[in-house]
């Protein structure tokens, strides 16, 4: 058994969840999943990031204190993911103490070593983005991402010499060559460095929402460095109980490639600062983009449509949660950009769910029922179906492993279609009664018991109603995978169950 410590971004409580941020949490939620399947012991993490000039600002604008502000905001992400069934074990909200005491101890161990020293910093500055740029990186004086003007500001900081470590940060990235990923992810933050790296202010003294600096505290933390620590609060560093031995050897981050800059050079140059390895890996994931004519009929489909506008919990209203949560992970291969439309969302729920999933088990139960008395017969051992779903289980196993999603459930649809062809090949619904049928049934209701084990990372709810409709007690995330998504494992005997569509086709958006 192994270990799997995977994380997400912490979100940012300036604004409620959106659909971008639900592709993240749901990306690494079936990691998760996958890798508690397989047999792993796991620990995943997911939080708000609730200090900065941003929140203050956001607050005294809802005329609340910061502290009042987030603490109506944060529990809007915990109840968001409640809703799309995500499997956390931890969220950590970066306003609690744990999370003090651990940047504290972790900054504190980086001043020790002779990486923090004051200075006078005059820069230019994005409110929005809580970093500064220089004149040559700004767009004429404006935000390069937001387009809004930057602030000039010149105050007291201490940096952190982020420049001493570009050489051992170059080494780093040679010797462990999927430390990020996508490669052009990778090839991205190496540029980065190889441009050269200059020291960087990490602590305010012109706002006081922030974790104050144990050995200055006129000053607080600067908000990037105190969200990157969270990965650490929540495994315990420098409590005497920590487990950073135990989950940081094979610890994980999913972040947006628009935070590249922070997770992959600023922090692990932090960490080794702190005498500590980086993080295991980076995985990048890219954008979702708005597409389509309409947001569906429980939208205002005549404004204009921002991703951060489209609710998740709208879309679960209108699509169902396990085919939301697909439709996300199968859409766009993680780490590449992706876009998001109502269209979209409806051809994969009526192709592939209704058409294809939905309307297998929907068959076999039926010609079960009808030809079997509704007792499932056990599979052959010699099928022409078997080879179908070895070769799925092995793509479907290499892709979970390489966080690919997209990939992995490809797989599983390939086993849909093969059987489904090995059902019209055979058509047992003509078939007298005898063991000619049962034996093409009985491998039909193999490849689905296998297909539920395949799904279970992506629509557990699904997985589970399939187990239940054909005959199976327990549950398809029981694993350990390599024992249980072996074939033959349908003990046959079972009652099947007919019950009404598992997706009903939902009306294409005119």
């Amino acid at each position: 058994m192994g270990r799997f410590y995977v994380t997400t971004p912490i979100y940012y409580v300036n604004d409620a969840p959106h659909v971008g941020s639900a592709y993240c949490t749901v990306n690494a939620d079936a990691l998760a999943r996958w890798h508690r399947l397989a047999g792993d012991e796991v620990k995943f993490l997911t939080g708000t990031d609730e200090h900065g000039q941003k929140i203050a600002d956001t607050a005294a604008s809802h005329g609340v204190t910061p502290q009042a502000w987030v603490d109506q905001i944060a529990p809007r992400f915990l109840e968001a993911w409640r809703d799309l069934n995500i499997s956390n074990d931890d969220f950590i909200r970066t306003t609690e103490p744990r999370h003090f005491r651990t940047v504290q101890a972790f900054l504190t161990t980086i001043y020790e070593n002779g990486f923090i020293y004051k200075d006078v910093y005059e820069g230019l500055y994005c409110v929005s983005c809580e970093d500064y740029y220089t004149l040559e990186a700004s767009d004429e004086g404006k935000c390069p991402i937001h387009g809004r003007p930057l602030t000039e500001m010149q105050e007291e900081n201490w940096f952190f010499r982020l420049s001493a470590f570009q050489d051992r940060l170059l080494a780093f990235y040679e010797e462990h060559p999927n430390f990020v990923t996508p490669e052009t992810r990778r090839n991205e933050a190496l540029s980065f460095i190889k441009g050269g790296l200059k020291d960087i202010s990490i602590t305010r003294t012109s706002i006081s929402w922030g974790i104050p600096v144990p050995w200055d505290e006129r000053h607080v933390f600067y908000v990037w460095y105190d969200a990157l620590i969270n990965y650490l609060t929540a495994i315990g560093y420098g409590r005497e109980d920590d487990e950073v031995e135990k989950w940081w050897p094979n610890s994980h981050h999913l972040v947006g490639k628009e935070i590249i800059r922070f997770h992959c050079v600023w922090w692990p140059a932090m960490c080794l600062a702190a005498g500590l390895e980086p993080v295991s890996h980076v995985q990048v994931t890219g954008w979702l983009l708005v597409g389509g004519k309409k947001l569906g009929k429980t939208m205002d489909a005549d404004a204009p449509v921002k991703l951060t506008d489209i609710v998740p919990s709208t879309l679960s209203a209108e699509f169902g949660v396990d085919p939301l949560r697909y439709y996300l992970l199968r859409e766009t291969i993680l780490g590449n950009d992706g876009e998001f439309s109502i269209e979209s969302i409806t051809a994969r729920y009526n192709t592939d769910l209704a058409n294809n999933l939905g309307n297998l088990v929907a068959r076999v139960v039926a010609v079960v029922t009808a030809k079997c008395a509704g007792l499932g017969p056990a599979p052959s051992g010699s099928s022409t179906l078997r080879a179908s779903a070895e070769r799925a289980l092995g793509e479907a196993r290499l892709a979970w492993e390489r966080f690919a999603p997209s990939l992995a459930l490809e797989a599983t649809w390939e086993l849909i279609g093969a059987t489904n062809a090995y059902l019209e090949e055979h058509a047992p619904w003509k078939m007298d009664a005898g063991d000619a049928v049962s034996s093409v049934l009985g491998d039909a209701l193999e490849a689905i018991r296998l297909v539920a084990i395949l799904i279970t990372p992506a629509m557990p709810s699904v997985a589970e109603e399939i187990w239940r409709r054909i005959g199976l007690v327990g549950s398809p995330a029981e694993g350990p995978f390599d024992e249980v998504a072996r074939w033959g494992r349908y003990p046959g005997g079972q009652h099947v169950v007919k019950a009404d569509p598992l997706f009903p086709r939902i009306v294409e958006v005119p």
